[in-house]
């Protein structure tokens, strides 16, 4: 049976090593293969993982994007020609706080059995 829990602390997971990889030079992102690599794939991984959360569990965070994190894995897969590092930097700025955040809070409120 599939259990939030585990998805939201893989998502967790992987913002942190998004955030790892990028922490010091933002910009390295945008200069370094190696850092591409591990930032697109943990991207990938996290995205994949918020599509198994059950709806349920998205609906008590609807400022998350949660379709957006959806597209994001499609790109990322089937069009990774396409990539444009300029967004997916200003991504990781901008949205990976609030996705921790909220998945934070979700874990939180399964832990309370909320």
């Amino acid at each position: 049976m599939k259990d939030d829990r585990v998805y939201l602390r893989h998502i967790l997971r992987c913002i942190s090593r998004i955030e790892e990889y990028v922490a010091g030079s933002p910009e390295g992102l945008l200069h370094s293969h190696l850092v591409q690599d591990a930032v697109l794939r943990n991207l990938q991984t996290m995205a994949e993982s918020t599509q198994r959360l059950s709806p349920a569990l998205k609906a008590q965070q609807p400022e998350v994007d949660w379709a957006a994190l959806a597209g994001l894995r499609n790109v990322l897969v089937h069009a990774y020609l396409g990539v444009d590092l300029d967004q997916i930097q200003r991504a990781v700025e901008r949205d990976m706080p609030g996705l921790r955040s909220a998945c934070e809070k979700l874990l939180e409120a399964l832990k309370r059995g909320a």
